[in-house]
């Protein structure tokens, strides 16, 4: 299979770890390479269901190596407590996941700083943070303060830890927190270190002899394109970079050992937390969404947001991936719609938009430019051939395809492996 890396094209929950897992099958390395454990990829495999937020969805294959990139930020007792979720289900795990020793680590005055700054925010400025760290960590790290795997191995962490904190600890009273206790979690990390410490490696050097061997890697990324720092809907955004760049800087694999990027896109769009939402259905429509899509947070639990199709994300998404093919998922859900709507651009003020603006103020009081279609009210979730979909549903299909100029490579009909129509790939 071509090394290629796969990226959410909407705001993250569209189905990249199903998509994930069934690709791992014909590739012999999976990298996550932005991200935390603020992430959640699901996969169903028969009746069991698998929740990842850092390990790469390969480990439920057999034989695959899974890297932990150095794009991520990485608790690690959360780390140890997935790896104990995947052993407990039967998994194989040491010897197949690595953690790079550039990665950087969460600790828990990031999380406290994370909670106490998004509590101080009024209603219509929260982020929607899952108030992990995550975003404070990014932030130690852009700032040249933050701790790294290879720190917590070494003899000077102690040292470097305590310095930290006594930053962190000012931070948090001035947000209205209160300081830590630095010798308990000393510690405690002395001890995660140590359990962590098989793991932890040069994932660079591996990786790039990988390739160089010929080995195909699978590129897993976290959350989605419009969560991007750079390119989403800013400030309602994550803290690294979900597009297919991020495969480039959060692994250390060069741009030309890239062979394709495959975007993952529902068939209509759903978003948690704040920040705005064109398409967005406050009716019965998308409680029908909601229900039937079991729109709920892997991570959080939280209720997603859902709306309508909108080609103008999708278009956005494709420009900036490089999209080469659609992994399109929960056709099914929309089995149960009569008239089915697609957004194709937004108004506002007079003017007309055929992408996304930068500003999230113009965003927000965009309005939504519709075109219908029919549905075909009939069952999907059990068809195993593209060709035995209802005419309507291949209407659909073809015409998002057309709309947003992505071939599609893959189509998804529900949660399970079996549920995967492989069109191109």
């Amino acid at each position: 299979m071509p090394n290629t890396v796969l990226i959410g094209a909407q705001w993250g929950d569209e189905g990249k770890g199903k998509i994930i897992d069934v690709l791992a099958e014909d590739v012999d390395i999976v990298v996550r390479f932005q991200g935390g454990n603020n992430a959640g990829h699901t996969v169903k495999i028969g009746n069991d269901k698998y929740v990842l937020h850092l390990i790469p969805s390969g480990i439920l294959r057999d034989r695959q190596q899974c890297v932990i990139g150095n794009g991520l930020v990485v608790h690690p007792k959360a780390l140890l407590d997935e790896i104990a979720e995947v052993e407990a289900a039967g998994k194989t795990v040491a010897g197949r996941l690595f953690v790079s020793d550039r990665a950087h680590i969460v600790f828990p005055y990031h999380g406290e700083i994370d909670a106490a700054r998004e509590n101080r925010l009024a209603e219509g400025e929260k982020i929607g943070t899952t108030k992990r760290g995550i975003g404070p960590c990014y932030g130690d790290k852009v700032s040249r303060v933050g701790l790294r795997a290879a720190d917590l191995l070494s003899s000077d962490f102690p040292e470097l830890l305590r310095s930290r904190l006594e930053e962190s600890n000012r931070v948090l009273e001035a947000l209205g927190g209160k300081p830590l206790d630095g010798e308990k979690m000393l510690s405690d990390y002395l001890g995660l270190a140590e359990r962590i410490r098989p793991y932890v490696t040069d994932t660079v050097t591996m990786l790039n002899d990988a390739v160089a061997a010929g080995k195909s890697v699978l590129f897993e990324g976290a959350q989605g394109t419009m969560l991007d720092i750079d390119f989403g809907t800013y400030p309602f955004v994550t803290s690294s970079n979900t597009t297919a760049g991020g495969a480039v800087t959060g692994s250390g694999v060069a741009p030309h050992r890239i062979d394709r990027v495959i975007g993952v896109i529902k068939t209509y769009t759903t978003r948690v937390g704040e920040g705005p939402f064109p398409t967005e259905l406050l009716d019965a429509d998308g409680e029908t969404m909601r229900s039937v899509g079991g729109e709920f947070g892997a991570t959080t639990g939280r209720p997603r947001r859902c709306g309508w199709f909108d080609a103008v994300v999708a278009r956005y998404s494709a420009q900036i991936n490089g999209i080469d093919f659609w992994a399109m998922t929960k056709l099914d859900v929309l089995d149960v719609f009569k008239t089915i709507r697609i957004c194709t651009a937004y108004e506002v003020d007079g003017k007309r938009y055929t992408t996304v603006p930068a500003s999230t103020r113009i965003l927000a009081k965009c309005k939504p430019v519709y075109e219908e279609m029919p549905g075909w009210h009939c069952n999907t979730s059990n068809v195993t051939r593209y060709e035995d979909l209802p005419k309507a549903a291949k209407d659909y299909v073809e015409h998002l395809c057309k709309i947003t100029g992505v071939k599609l490579g893959i189509l998804s009909v529900g949660p399970k492996r079996e549920s995967t129509l492989r069109i191109a790939l």
